[in-house]
């Protein structure tokens, strides 16, 4: 990046300080009575529905929600992603009627156990090694993107993006090593609360700058066509379309929020059937009304771009960054003015630990519940577990740094964040849904299908890509599970796994 960008001054280092500082703190003492790997794990479930919606909200969203959605709004595509968004909020609705039950069923770490109870430890760690896989690629491209504002913002060299990411992840380490999800769970509620109001800060704030206020903004963007938002033409590429949400982004979230630990930890540490189905609908009626704030702030941002010069000209896409992923850091570090400069970079940095702390907590869970204990050969008390459940989890952190820094090859920042969760999603989220229709049944139908989903997955991601957008992948992939797995349970009948008495079986 050119020199040119100002730089943060005091008032906005004094604010990036007392938020790190408050953060850190917070978390330490929001876990500080963690014992054994129930209240590492699950916060004892006990953590008040609401901060559990409040976190689902800040883990999904991420730094992402800064960088990449007002880039949409900003560029061609308009307001059209709104569309996926509607997707977003039926799934959750059908998940809290229809899924959360089966997860207030004895005591559940992971979805993944219920995979155990229709298929046996081989399914569940078939399910396990997918959401491993998945979730360490898709966190780690997450890592890279929130250290674009911060390479922006600090003035570090392209070359010095590994110390910015080692420091970052190491941020958000600090809390979520010592209490687990439940201090995850708590700051996460606050970071949401800190990026929305960045964002409402952010939409308030661009028509400020423009001649005529907002009644000129909103003049200026409907006659440059940036309200459209609707689209009725079916396709399975791009441009968004209504079916992209109403099909494929529905089917994209009942596995994100019903079959990825990554969120589905976060309604476990609810006490209940109707405590987990009200952190779920929360997040439903946040969802739309918070992603419609950021596409418009990215509308904001195009107004006054065509009303101001931009200060310098947009860098060129590089691999992991397209040209209007860098305007919104922009914005920050030459139109808004101290303290509140500092408080936008707060904003980020919070939506950006979020997912970190999410993943982290996420991946030591199934490492930990999911293969250490079904492997270990004899059963290991709560401190052995909790000590391998603080170390896996340090070893995760150092694959998100190492992830992180090859995320400079990816092609797309918003878009393959997605994609990489796509390439096992389907499969994951079709072998959930033998798992509920079957009940009982060998692992060899479901893990064959998941197998040769995710085959097909990585053959459509690597030359169908622009064919098939990342909406339908799920959907794709859930499908290929389904039909292969019951294929081969016609073709070759076998026992079930288990007996009439399995818990939870019925």
């Amino acid at each position: 990046m050119p020199s040119t960008l100002p730089h943060l001054g005091a008032p906005d280092w004094a604010v990036i300080g007392a938020y790190l500082v408050g953060v850190i703190g917070f978390g330490l003492w929001a876990g500080r009575r963690t014992q054994g790997t129930r209240d590492y794990f699950l916060g004892g479930r006990n953590l008040p529905w609401w901060a559990v919606g409040f976190s689902i909200i800040a883990t999904e969203t991420s730094a992402l929600t800064f960088i990449g959605v007002p880039a949409l709004a900003y560029g061609p595509d308009h307001l059209t992603f709104l569309q996926i968004i509607f997707g977003y909020v039926l799934a959750r609705v059908l998940l809290a009627v229809v899924l959360v039950p089966h997860y207030f069923r004895g005591e559940i770490y992971s979805p993944y156990q219920l995979f155990e109870r229709a298929f046996g430890p081989a399914a569940r760690r078939t399910a396990g090694g997918f959401f491993l896989l998945a979730g360490v690629l898709a966190a780690g491209v997450r890592v890279y993107v929130s250290c674009i504002p911060l390479q922006l913002i600090l003035g570090f060299a392209e070359a010095d993006i590994g110390g910015a990411i080692g420091l970052f992840v190491a941020l958000a380490l600090t809390y979520t090593l010592a209490g687990g999800v439940k201090s995850a769970v708590w700051v996460e509620a606050v970071q949401f609360l800190l990026f929305l109001a960045g964002g409402l800060f952010t939409l308030a704030f661009v028509p400020t700058l423009i001649d005529g206020g907002m009644a000129e903004a909103v003049r200026l963007a409907a006659e440059g066509g940036k309200f459209h938002w609707l689209n009725l033409r079916f396709s399975l590429a791009m441009p968004f379309n209504l079916w992209m949400g109403l099909v494929g982004a529905t089917v994209l979230v009942l596995y994100s929020h019903g079959a990825d630990q990554l969120i589905v930890q976060r309604v476990l540490t609810c006490g209940s059937v109707a405590a987990g189905r009200r952190a779920l609908l929360l997040s439903a009626a946040i969802i739309l009304p918070l992603m419609l704030v950021f596409l418009l702030a990215g509308v904001m941002l195009w107004v006054f771009y065509q009303t101001h010069p931009l200060p310098l000209a947009l860098p060129e896409a590089r691999p992991g960054v397209r040209k209007n992923d860098y305007i919104f850091p922009i914005f920050i570090l030459t139109a808004v003015p101290p303290v509140f400069k500092g408080l936008l970079v707060v904003a980020i940095l919070a939506a950006a630990m979020s997912s970190v702390s999410a993943a982290l907590s996420a991946l030591a869970s199934v490492f930990t519940m999911d293969f250490y204990q079904g492997l270990a050969r004899r059963a290991r008390g709560e401190a052995v577990n909790l000590r391998v459940s603080r170390a896996s989890m340090l070893l995760w952190a150092a694959l998100l740094v190492g992830v992180a820094v090859l995320a400079r090859t990816v092609e797309s920042v918003l878009h393959a964040a997605f994609a990489l969760s796509g390439l096992t999603s389907g499969a994951m989220l079709g072998g959930l849904v033998l798992a509920l229709a079957w009940r009982r049944g060998s692992p060899v139908p479901v893990i064959t299908g998941m197998l040769v989903a995710l085959a097909v997955m990585l053959t459509l991601y690597t030359g169908w890509r622009a064919r098939v957008a990342w909406p339908w992948y799920t959907l794709i992939g859930a499908t290929v599970t389904v039909a292969v797995a019951a294929l081969v349970r016609a073709i070759f009948p076998s026992r079930p796994v288990g007996s009439e008495d399995t818990p939870g079986a019925g």
